[in-house]
């Protein structure tokens, strides 16, 4: 049977090796797609099972309540305990009340995905949720391998990309970033299927300011229409409901420096190509005790006014999530004194670091890596305090 080239739209997948799920009883669980998707009824059912949170921890943007802390995935070793225990902490993540789950395809080699997809089926199946309680973001861009890196990487690409039509060697800038539409649609339908679901809340171009190492500004905002073109087409179909970049350096540095994002032009792509109900909602971007500038550095322009990105996304009515909250822990490693009392005075430095994030005007939900059920408590003991007030967070900066 011939192979479809990438313009019929390839379906080749990988292959997923996790198929069942074997619950502590003994007993095998099979997993089946989920349906549907997150929803302002589901995740309302989702918030007022947790009477005793405090009344800011949820949010309520773009029709959804959405935790102010949420998990992230990245981290970890490919390998099977840490697989069982990404599976455990998002269950026990969304069990302690926060219903906001982040991964990308590249995360663990897939790995962290079929985690996902486990856990789903384990809170769906076994423990009373739904689907639509929960809100499940993942990401599309990087070569994501195939739950362990490959010996020979250009076989590899040409197997899995080139052959099939999906993408050529050309495609891919610095030789493993790729934002084309078929590849995208591919990665999507992809992540689909190791997390077992029909559609994706959120879906995120992955890094994209990668792109700007070698191609110009205006090929870049090219490519970026034609795959936001993309992404509509796969909303119209069902497979996700919004999407948005996930950046690493994109909005932090200075306007005009190489690797620089606007966030009007971005938002004005997607009004071009999806009208007024566009949907480009949703940015990630690090924000950390470290890292502040998605507050601090107006780089973004916005009616003629400079503003800082998380001004820009506010105006332009986009929901920001914050990366790196406690930068893989190294900023919850004795904080300064001076910090401490503004931040409450905590039980640790790693609550106050997220305290911090989840308290800054314009983030919706701070992103906190947690593969340890300690983790899990530490950090979602957040969920029975509200964030800090607008006068006392910025007390942080009156010096």
């Amino acid at each position: 049977m011939p192979q479809r080239t990438a313009k019929e739209g390839s379906l080749r997948t990988f292959a997923n090796p996790s198929r069942t799920l074997r619950l502590n009883s003994g007993s095998v669980l099979m997993l089946m797609t989920i349906s549907g998707s997150a929803t302002l009824e589901g995740t309302t059912r989702y918030r007022e099972r947790f009477k005793d949170a405090a009344p800011k921890h949820f949010r309520q943007q773009h029709g959804l309540w959405l935790s102010s802390l949420g998990i992230g995935t990245y981290l970890g070793n490919a390998d099977e305990e840490t697989d069982a225990r990404y599976t455990d902490t998002v269950v026990r993540s969304v069990q302690s009340g926060a219903n906001v789950i982040d991964t990308a395809a590249n995360y663990r080699f897939q790995r962290s995905e079929r985690s996902i997809g486990s856990a789903l089926q384990l809170l769906t199946e076994a423990h009373g949720f739904a689907r639509d309680e929960v809100v499940i973001c993942t990401k599309g861009g990087y070569l994501p391998f195939d739950s362990d890196p490959p010996r020979d990487v250009r076989r590899y690409v040409e197997e899995t990309f080139v052959k099939p039509g999906i993408a050529g060697f050309e495609d891919f800038v610095g030789g493993s970033h790729c934002m084309t539409p078929a590849y995208l649609q591919h990665q999507l339908n992809q992540s689909l299927q190791n997390m077992n679901l029909e559609c994706v809340d959120v879906y995120y171009v992955h890094n994209p300011e990668s792109q700007l190492d070698q191609v110009s500004d205006t090929e870049f905002y090219a490519r970026l229409r034609s795959a936001f073109e993309s992404l509509e087409k796969r909303r119209n179909e069902g497979k996700l409901k919004v999407y948005g970049v996930a950046t690493w350096n994109g909005f932090r540095v200075a306007a005009g420096a190489r690797g620089y994002h606007s966030l009007a032009r971005m938002e004005s792509v997607a009004r071009e190509v999806g009208g007024d109900s566009h949907g480009f909602r949703f940015i990630q971007l690090p924000l950390n005790l470290a890292m502040p500038e998605a507050l601090t550095l107006k780089n973004q322009t916005v009616d003629g006014a400079q503003v800082s990105t998380l001004e820009a996304a506010a105006a332009l009515g986009l929901n920001a999530m914050a990366s790196a909250s406690i930068l893989q822990g190294r900023v919850a490693q004795g904080l300064p004194p001076g910090l401490r009392e503004p931040l409450g005075s905590l039980a640790t430095d790693a609550q106050m670091a997220i305290q911090f994030v989840r308290s800054a005007p314009g983030i919706t939900t701070a992103l906190v890596g947690m593969s340890s059920p300690e983790h899990v408590r530490e950090n979602l003991e957040l969920v029975h305090l509200n964030p800090l007030e607008p006068e006392q967070f910025m007390q942080l900066f009156s010096e």
